[in-house]
């Protein structure tokens, strides 16, 4: 039985995540308004491809095309019957892509609803983060992540949700904006501070930031949550930059060089996880595994 990541982390080992997914899948067609978690059924051959870009990259865990893979998003799609499958099936791909010895990170995304606007309830919010869970645990997930939050209520339902119904490892990430205070705080006034101790009271066993930010901002965002705390595992998911818009196309301006030339930076700040998200590429993978092992 393979160790857990925070059993390797406790070893001292820095550990590389993948990349970008999106991009990837509209790359291979995935047209712009569809539902991209109903590849894992239709075209599992495209999906297993992008997985197995970043394992070829030398990532040490790979993510699933499930980050819309809720009840509430599913339903857009009329899809609002079929969570389990495509996340089973999300899973079961990146568990191919993985094989046993890498680690698959089932992917979990918010919402969209709101409880503070009263667009949904609590019970509504668990039942539909548990059936994901389940549905990636069961296809073989090691570890659900929860991403891109921005509300401190619906990140704590989905990390209980997870932990109270799978066996899996769980990690939250939350995204902050860089404010012109020079704070950081997500859309919904949440700092990294804050973050920490409301996501270890609901059980995380990893925490971090994805999105909104480029590698180097993520420096300071790291050095916040270990101010409060030495020990939690701290995962990041960087962008290759902010986001530019070059014609009607928008654009991440880190090349894989620029990226990787913060990672160590960024490991010593007390990063354990270190990938990428929007505009991050298996080449900007390669060249954080070369410049952190």
């Amino acid at each position: 039985m393979k160790p857990t990541l925070s059993e390797l982390i406790a070893q001292g080992k820095i550990l590389v995540s993948d990349g970008a997914w999106g991009t990837f899948l509209q790359a291979k067609g995935l047209e712009a308004g569809k539902c991209p978690e109903q590849w894992n059924d239709i075209h599992p051959d495209a999906v297993l491809d992008i997985a197995k870009g970043y394992i070829a990259a030398g990532a040490d865990m790979v993510e699933t095309n499930s980050f819309g893979g809720n009840r509430f998003k599913l339903e857009a799609f009329g899809l609002e019957d079929q969570v389990y499958l495509l996340n089973r099936k999300a899973a079961e791909i990146s568990r191919q892509a993985a094989g046993a010895d890498k680690y698959v990170l089932g992917s979990v995304g918010p919402t969209g609803k709101m409880l503070m606007m009263g667009d949904v309830t609590e019970e509504e919010l668990y039942e539909a983060f548990k059936e994901q869970a389940i549905a990636l645990y069961e296809g073989g997930a090691d570890a659900i992540i929860i991403e891109t939050m921005t509300a401190i209520d619906e990140a704590s339902i989905a990390v209980r949700a997870a932990r109270e119904n799978t066996p899996c490892e769980v990690i939250c990430t939350m995204t902050f904006d860089h404010l012109l205070t020079g704070d950081y705080r997500t859309m919904m006034g949440v700092s990294p501070a804050e973050m920490v101790v409301a996501l270890k009271e609901s059980g995380a066993h990893i925490v971090g930031a994805n999105c909104s930010n480029g590698i180097e901002g993520m420096i300071n965002i790291t050095k916040e949550i270990r101010s409060v705390d030495s020990q939690i595992p701290v995962l990041i998911h960087a962008n290759a930059g902010l986001p530019m818009l070059q014609g009607t196309c928008t654009v991440f301006p880190e090349s894989p060089e620029m990226m990787a030339a913060f990672a160590p930076q960024l490991a010593k700040a007390g990063a354990n996880i270190i990938g990428g998200c929007c505009g991050t590429t298996p080449e900007h993978i390669q060249k954080l595994v070369e410049a952190l092992k």
